[in-house]
C-alpha cells in the first residue's frame, strides 16, 4: 500500500534557502498517481484517532504537561483550507478537543491591540488542537500586499511572530504551519466553479479577485514571510496543492508525527477497576 513517510513530508520544510517558485503546485513529491494518493489518504486516520484521543484524555485527567498542537493553515483563495479542516481534522478526531479559529479582518477593537493580540485567546490549552483558518500571518501578508501598515511596521512584525511562536513552543506546544500552494491556473478553475454554481455562491466574495490580480505580489510575500519565520519549533512547510487529497495527506503525516513527539500515555485511573467491577455486579 502507497504511504507518504514523515521523511517525505519534512522534504517540504522551508529552509534558509527556499524558493516558492521552484515549487511546482501540480507535483506531488512521495508518491506517485492518483491511485498512490487515494491509499496514502486514508492510511493514517486510525492512528490519528487514537492519538488525538489520547490527547484529549490527558487534558481532561488535568495533566498540564499534556501538549498540545496548533496547526496554521495560510493560503490563497481556494487553496483548500477548509477542505484540510473538514477531511484532516473533522473526519479523524474528536471535536471535543480541537478548537478551530477562521480569522478575518480585525474588528475595532482588535486593530486598537498589537496585531497579535487577537490570537492569543484562541491558543491551545494542554490536551487540546488548535486550527488557525488564515492567522497571524495575514499581517505580513495582505498588510504588506496592500500596504495598510508601514514597512518598518512590517518589519517589526516578522520577529514579533518568531518571538510569539518560541514562546508558544516554550510552553509545550507543537507548532505546524502549511501553506496550501496551488497554481493561478487552478485557482481560476475553482473560482469560476463557486460562480457559475448557486450552491458554491456562499463561499465567493468580489474581492477574491481583487486579491488574484495581485499573485505576483503575494507569491513574493509568501516568500518572505515564510523564509523569515520558519524555525525549528515552528517550522513552515510550502505544500503543492493542486491536486487537495495530496496536501491533505501530507496534513495528516505531519499531525500524526507532532502528536506522537508528545509520547502520551491514556491517563491511569483515579479509582479501583476491580472494586468498580464488583459494585457493578452488586448494582
Amino acid at each position: 500500500m502507497a504511504k507518504l513517510t514523515v521523511e517525505e513530508a519534512y522534504e517540504l520544510k522551508v529552509g534558509p534557502n527556499f524558493q516558492l517558485a521552484d515549487v511546482d503546485p501540480s507535483s506531488t513529491p512521495g508518491l506517485s498517481g492518483k491511485s498512490s494518493v487515494d491509499e496514502a489518504f486514508n492510511d493514517l486516520d486510525d492512528a490519528l484517532d487514537e492519538e488525538q484521543e489520547k490527547l484529549y484524555a490527558n487534558g481532561r485527567a488535568g495533566n498540564e504537561n499534556a501538549g498540545s498542537v496548533l496547526l496554521v493553515l495560510q493560503g490563497m483563495d481556494t487553496a483548500g483550507k477548509g477542505g484540510i479542516i473538514r477531511h484532516v481534522i473533522g473526519k479523524t478526531m474528536d471535536l471535543q478537543g480541537v478548537h478551530v479559529k477562521a480569522f478575518g479582518r480585525p474588528t475595532e477593537e482588535e486593530a486598537a491591540h498589537d496585531f497579535l493580540w487577537r490570537f492569543g485567546p484562541h491558543l491551545p490549552e494542554p490536551g487540546q488542537i488548535s486550527v488557525f483558518d488564515r492567522s497571524h500571518y495575514e499581517d505580513v501578508l495582505v498588510q504588506r500586499v496592500k500596504q495598510l501598515a508601514p514597512p518598518e511596521e512590517i518589519e517589526r512584525r516578522y520577529g514579533a511572530i518568531v518571538e510569539f511562536e518560541n514562546e508558544l513552543a516554550s510552553r509545550g506546544t507543537r507548532i505546524i504551519k502549511v501553506m496550501p500552494h496551488i497554481s493561478r491556473e487552478y485557482q481560476a478553475e475553482n473560482l469560476k466553479e463557486r460562480i457559475e454554481n448557486p450552491e458554491k455562491h456562499w463561499k465567493y466574495n468580489p474581492g477574491d479577485i481583487d486579491d488574484r490580480m495581485l499573485w505576483s505580489q503575494y507569491m513574493a510575500a509568501y516568500q518572505i514571510a515564510m523564509t523569515r519565520t520558519s524555525t525549528d519549533v515552528a517550522p513552515w512547510y510550502c505544500v503543492p496543492s493542486d491536486n487537495k487529497k495530496y496536501c491533505r495527506t501530507v496534513v495528516k503525516t505531519l499531525m500524526l508525527e507532532a502528536l506522537q513527539s508528545l509520547q502520551l500515555e491514556w491517563p491511569k485511573a483515579d479509582f479501583d477497576p476491580e472494586m468498580e467491577l464488583a459494585r457493578l455486579a452488586q448494582s
